[in-house]
Order: C-alpha cells, then sequence, then structure tokens
C-alpha cells in the first residue's frame, strides 16, 4: 500500500500468484516474502534493481483480482468508494472463469473508459479480433509475457 496521499490506483487481474508478486515488486515498495533461484540469477546476471529508479513506486497502490469476476466487482467497489483504478492489467486466460475477453466485455459495461492492459504469452483471440470488438484506442494495450520491468512501468504510469 503507498504512503502517498493520492496513489496512482492499479488493478491485476490474473490467475497466477506470482505475476501479482511480479508486478508489486516492479510498481511498488512492498517488501518481498522470499527471492526465488530464478530472482537470485537474474541479480547475479543483470545486477540488482538500482535502488534510485526512474520510478517514484511511492505513487503507485497496486490491487489484486485472481478472476474476472473479483476483478468487476473491484473496479465497481472502487468507482462505488471515489476511489477509481487508473489501469487495468488483464490476463487472456483465467481458468475455470472468465477470459480476458469476456472480463473485458463486463469492465467496459461498468467503466467504458477505464484503460486495460491485456497481458499472456499466448491468447484465445487475435489482436485483430480484440480491436475490432473493443476499437483501436488508447485504451486498450497489449502486453506480451514474459515482460520487463520498463514496458511494466511505461504502461502503469503512462498518461
Amino acid at each position: 500500500m503507498s504512503t502517498h496521499p493520492n496513489p496512482r490506483r492499479l488493478l491485476v487481474i490474473d490467475d497466477s500468484e506470482a505475476i501479482h508478486t511480479d508486478f508489486r515488486r516492479i510498481l511498488t515498495d512492498e517488501p518481498l516474502k522470499s527471492r526465488g533461484e530464478l530472482d537470485l540469477m537474474a541479480d547475479a546476471l543483470f545486477g540488482p534493481e538500482a535502488a534510485g529508479s526512474s520510478v517514484d513506486k511511492t505513487v503507485v497502490e497496486v490491487d489484486s483480482a485472481y478472476q474476472g469476476e473479483e476483478g468487476v466487482a473491484r473496479v465497481r467497489e472502487a468507482l462505488a468508494a471515489g476511489r477509481p483504478y487508473a489501469l487495468v492489467f488483464l490476463d487472456y486466460r483465467m481458468p475455470p472463469g472468465w477470459n480476458g475477453a469476456e472480463t473485458l466485455r463486463h469492465l467496459r459495461q461498468v467503466a467504458p473508459t477505464l484503460p486495460v492492459v491485456l497481458c499472456s504469452a499466448y491468447s484465445d483471440y487475435s489482436w485483430a479480433e480484440l480491436q475490432a470488438e473493443f476499437g483501436e484506442s488508447r485504451l486498450l494495450r497489449q502486453l506480451r509475457k514474459p515482460f520487463n520491468r520498463q514496458q511494466v512501468r511505461e504502461l502503469a504510469l503512462g498518461d
């Protein structure tokens, strides 16, 4: 959770807890419970993340939902509380519930102007199909897994 009075609120909707951890690691100051072998190898290869990175992590608050239905409910709750999300990172596949496209349909009904970044290593829909249904706009972006820190930061802190 952020200490900044008006943090940029982000929602991650993904069925993988590891993905939520990755977003928090990249975007917040939340301490990690443990560092895995891959994290240690990445530090050895690329060096630890610089403490003075270009992102002020204190102005970002990341919330989690593990299924599409839960994510839509969180967006509704945030709007009702007057604390809307600035952006949603949404996975394409989240068995056994709604997939990313179905979740996006519901999100557009609840919050039509909420920017969404669709994330996955693969998709059941082509990007052209998604743009045809949801429109080619700045409200819909794509982030391919595995993603890098800079891509996530640019999308999360964008306009």
